[in-house]
């Protein structure tokens, strides 16, 4: 039996009510995610969506997070796309090596059942 791991996220944030003027960044201004820009930019990893009872939505994987991310809240084919507003925190596991990001992000949909994800998954 293989065992894994699951990494304890690198940043995490969460969704701020905003006041005042929307900001320049659509994200931040949309969606709340204020301190989006914490996330790496150049780094490759994990990015785990839950809601705001920390149920998890949706894990992906990229090679550039930041980007990433930002493409989840504009993409008109992200899929995520109909359930943006439910997302309430943003989880970010730093993981360069390829191979590693693809058997993580695997595992994690499968082990904590991730509501939006319908590929790779074994569990149903």
């Amino acid at each position: 039996m293989i065992k894994i791991e699951i990494p304890n996220p690198d940043i995490v944030i969460t969704k701020s009510k905003q006041l005042g003027e929307k900001v320049e960044a659509p994200l931040s201004s949309e969606y709340g995610f204020t301190n989006y820009n914490r996330i790496p930019r150049d780094k490759g990893g994990i990015i785990l969506f839950f809601n705001a009872n920390d149920d998890l939505l949706f894990v992906g994987k990229a090679r550039k997070l930041r980007p990433r991310v930002k493409r989840h809240f504009e993409d008109t084919v992200s899929p995520i796309k109909n359930y943006r507003d439910e997302v309430y925190k943003i989880a970010v596991i730093t993981v360069e090596e390829p191979m590693e990001r693809e058997i993580y992000e695997t595992y994690i949909i499968n082990t904590l059942h991730a509501k939006y994800n319908i590929d790779k998954v074994f569990y149903k």
